[in-house]
């Protein structure tokens, strides 16, 4: 017997992003559903499942309801509720087609306190629900409409109640006086589901209960229902979009597609050779009759951080050429303005400035380069944001540095990887030992040190907080922050982004204007002769090639069969597999064990922290993370190499 359809809380969340996806939900051996298949991993990394579990603990008198059978978890909802007093963790309410799990429920006769639990930063001194114009402002309105559709389901399910609404949330502001809380919430693997399993020390810890805010929501549900439900550029009343998605969604009725900027982010797009079918491009196609070739032209989607692609679409103009008479260039001297790289993408690089498939900025790259100082450093972080706070001292989504990788090169050109850390384990809190090896590393020179983008910097200026804050008695604490204070913007020695120079002087058209290292590396990687000769041999990690910490006689230039480099993050996906082999236990997911991308590795962190798992399953996870920050930094090293290598031959023309 089938599921019954109801429009659930997470399906109208869904339907306010786009109500089209109503119909490509819950059918994934027909369409990729990326979101759904990143959901456990990404409530994972921030912590979301150990938020609910915490929150429960505010309620000690509370009854689960765990039946995942709606018409069970229906019935015995109502039994309890038949109480005077009762207080019910993940409730089932029903009206109609309409169903909600009720985060938490407070019943006290009939009066009763409906409470959403959200991982969502909170800061109680400085809460920002309204905008300047007195609106809900954008990042707090999917919650409240959470909220306000549950409130609606509830009050047509019991008319004759009083409820009053609730968001729960870690708040920013308050600072946690224990430690150890990660290690009381467990993620245990049960098949394909997964549970947290609350340590029975939990329910006698001493904590401070303001670390999750209750903030009432009533007045902003109200401002919903009068308001409307915000979707695409649409507001409609709740109670008419609720019925309306909730009988699409039963008969499972396609509502038309309605395209804008927001079809770029759609998680129903389905990777080549996968033998699932793509509900962006079904849509798309409805529209506009597109076809294969027609995507691989280009729409006005792919241009990079483009501002009016909503209107645009709205005049029927979606192919990528489109958008070129919309592009008000300016120059920004030697520098590629972002207007400049829009049109670069849209209608080519001019024929005279095309040095093979990509742009440089000759005379602004060897400008920059030649006020660097060898040794060159580059170093890339692995860090952390997660909802509660795994030390003593620290607040909610405060961030936690677990790795580092640091490739040197010499003036003579010569490469190694040098140096790293990792420190996982979840008892430690490893900022300033973080800090501490960092110095090590960097402070027996004065060369140029790089980072690509400005992470690193936020991320170092955090662990000055930290450390000025912190009162635990560093005999170095002065030293790391004298150091740390050099490395950040203003400093004697401030880090250098690759990343910006890559913005200012460097343009492929394989990338679509990004300037991610993922989308960079492979560009130099098949459009520079030197990386494709030197890296198509197993030099990497070799005794005479280049000295590294994780890898043996590795080749990173492979092609892919027509004559173009296999993707590097794709190739250690493959050599984590292969360096697993038959290791693999029977239980183990061979892709939770691989790391090729940063989400991945800030969730695999998280795993280390809050699972249970072997010994050798702990292990294989720190090895993955250490060969994937190892493939950052050595990312910078290839681009480098491809940029000056290409400097020095125009010089010596």
């Amino acid at each position: 017997m089938s599921s019954p359809r109801y429009l659930t809380k997470s399906r109208f969340k869904l339907a306010a992003e786009c109500p089209t996806k109503l119909f490509y939900t819950g059918k994934s051996k027909i369409y990729r559903d990326q979101k759904q298949e990143d959901t456990f991993l990404a409530m994972l990394a921030e912590g979301g499942y150990q938020v609910g579990e915490l929150a429960k603990l505010l309620y000690p008198e509370g009854i689960e309801i765990e039946s995942i059978n709606h018409e069970e978890a229906e019935t015995k909802t109502l039994e309890m509720l038949k109480q005077e007093k009762v207080t019910l963790f993940e409730p089932a309410i029903r009206f109609g087609d309409l169903f909600a799990r009720v985060d938490i429920l407070v019943k006290d006769g009939h009066d009763y306190q409906l409470i959403e639990v959200k991982a969502k930063s909170y800061d109680s001194k400085n809460p920002k629900i309204l905008g300047a114009r007195g609106e809900i402002s954008s990042g707090m309105r999917p919650y409240i409409e959470d909220v306000a559709f549950q409130a609606h389901v509830f009050r047509s399910a019991f008319p004759g109640a009083s409820l009053k609404t609730f968001l729960m949330m870690p708040d920013k502001s308050v600072q946690i006086q224990v430690s150890g809380l990660n290690q009381l919430f467990k993620i245990i693997r049960d098949g394909k589901r997964s549970k947290v399993i609350t340590s029975p020390k939990a329910r006698d810890l001493q904590f401070d209960k303001n670390i999750l805010a209750l903030v009432s929501t009533d007045e902003f549900v109200e401002m919903i229902n009068e308001e409307g439900v915000e979707y695409l550029s649409y507001k409609e009343k709740l109670p008419l979009l609720a019925n309306k998605w909730a009988a699409a969604y039963k008969a499972d009725e396609k509502i038309p597609p309605l395209p804008g900027s927001h079809c770029g982010s759609c998680e129903f797009k389905s990777i080549p050779g996968d033998g699932l079918r793509s509900g962006f491009k079904e849509c798309w196609a409805e529209a506009y009759n597109f076809t294969e070739s027609d995507f691989a032209e280009g729409t006005v989607l792919d241009i990079y951080n483009f501002r009016k692609k909503d209107l645009l679409i709205s005049q029927g103009k979606v192919r990528i050429q489109s958008a070129a008479g919309e592009i008000n260039t300016n120059s920004e001297g030697e520098k590629l303005s972002l207007s400049e790289r829009q049109l670069m993408q849209i209608c080519g690089i001019p024929p005279e400035e095309d040095e093979g498939g990509f742009w440089i900025a000759k005379n602004l790259m060897k400008k920059e380069i030649n006020g660097w100082t060898y040794p060159y450093h580059f170093i890339d972080f692995e860090t952390s944001t997660v909802a509660i706070p795994f030390h003593s001292g620290m607040r909610p989504y405060e961030p936690v540095a677990f790795q580092f990788s640091h490739h040197v090169m010499y003036e003579d050109g010569t490469v190694a990887h040098i140096g790293e850390f990792l420190l996982s384990d979840p008892s430690e809190f490893p900022n300033f030992k973080f800090a501490q090896a960092l110095k090590n590393e960097l402070d027996k020179d004065y060369g140029t040190i790089f980072m690509w983008s400005h992470h690193e910097n936020t991320i170092l200026r955090k662990i000055i907080d930290q450390l000025e804050n912190s009162p635990e008695p560093l005999s170095d604490k002065a030293s790391l922050i004298e150091f740390i204070r050099s490395l950040v913007n203003g400093g004697n020695r401030q880090l250098y982004d690759l990343c910006q120079l890559s913005k200012d002087a460097y343009f492929h058209v394989s990338t679509k204007g990004s300037s991610s290292i993922k989308k960079v590396l492979p560009a130099v990687l098949n459009s520079s002769e030197l990386l494709r000769t030197k890296y198509s041999q197993p030099v990497y990690g070799s005794e005479k090639g280049i000295p590294s910490k994780n890898y043996l006689n590795f080749q990173w230039w492979v092609d892919n069969g027509h004559g173009i480099a296999t993707d590097p993050y794709q190739l250690l996906k493959d050599y984590g597999t292969t360096l697993i082999g038959e290791e693999l236990a029977p239980e183990e997911d061979p892709d939770e064990l691989m790391i090729a991308e940063g989400g991945a590795a800030a969730t695999a962190y998280a795993r280390l922290q809050f699972e249970d798992m072997p010994v050798e399953t702990r292990e294989k996870i720190n090895q993955a993370l250490l060969r994937y920050c190892e493939l950052d930094t050595l990312a910078m090293v290839m681009i480098f190499q491809a940029w000056k290598n290409h400097i020095d031959s125009i010089a010596m023309v």
